[in-house]
């Protein structure tokens, strides 16, 4: 009988979206010579606010990646992210690069360019403004992109909104108590000046 064929094993879809950042080819002296590797820096990202950076090193450039990959899974962390921007400008600096985000409207994009867009894209941003000085070195704009977002402070601005209308909406709607007219009644009075006696001239006894 016919052997039947043997079907490939499917590779089950990462949630995570990776981005090769840099591929940099390291020589390493040794005592025999020179020792050929390749460094890749590679960025992950669910596009849900969690993102990871990692860097890893082999002969091979497949496998360099594959390293790097796995060590940006166990360096993943979150970012806190409001209507597709970020809740206020946060700044960093890591050694030659520095990085300021500033969030945006609705209908911006990503103002950015560099390691800065990958990463800003990994994350799930759409709007945001960002100003870079200094070194362009990749890596460093990476991590200084890194910093930056990790400075985030977690704010729930729709939760805090809706809690101060619904406190405004509740002192609009509650009657005031005849005790507290009373009270009111009482403190008008009392800041009201009192009326002015006119004196009445006396007759002239003649």
């Amino acid at each position: 009988m016919p052997k039947k064929p043997r079907r490939k094993p499917q590779r089950e879809q990462s949630e995570f979206k990776e981005v090769v950042l840099k591929i940099d080819r390291v020589n390493r002296v040794v005592k025999g010579g020179r020792r050929l590797r390749f460094r890749a820096t590679v960025a992950i990202g669910n596009q849900k606010g969690l993102v990871g950076l990692g860097i890893g090193k082999s002969e091979e450039v497949a496998n360099a990646v594959k390293k790097a990959v796995s060590k940006a899974k166990k360096s993943l962390m979150r970012i806190q992210l409001v209507d597709d921007t970020i809740a206020h400008q946060v700044y960093a600096r890591f050694k030659g690069s520095e990085i300021m985000i500033l969030p945006a409207r609705q209908g911006t994009g990503i103002i950015a360019g560099g390691a800065l867009r990958s990463i800003a894209e990994l994350v799930g941003l759409k709007n945001i403004l960002s100003k870079s000085h200094g070194s362009n070195n990749r890596i460093n704009a990476a991590k200084a992109a890194l910093l930056a977002l990790s400075k985030l402070k977690v704010v729930e601005i729709k939760e805090k909104k809706e809690e101060l209308k619904t406190e405004e909406i509740k002192k609009a709607e509650t009657p005031k108590t005849p005790a507290k007219k009373a009270v009111v009644k009482e403190e008008k009075a009392k800041q009201t000046p009192a009326p002015k006696t006119t004196k009445t001239a006396k007759p002239n006894k003649s």
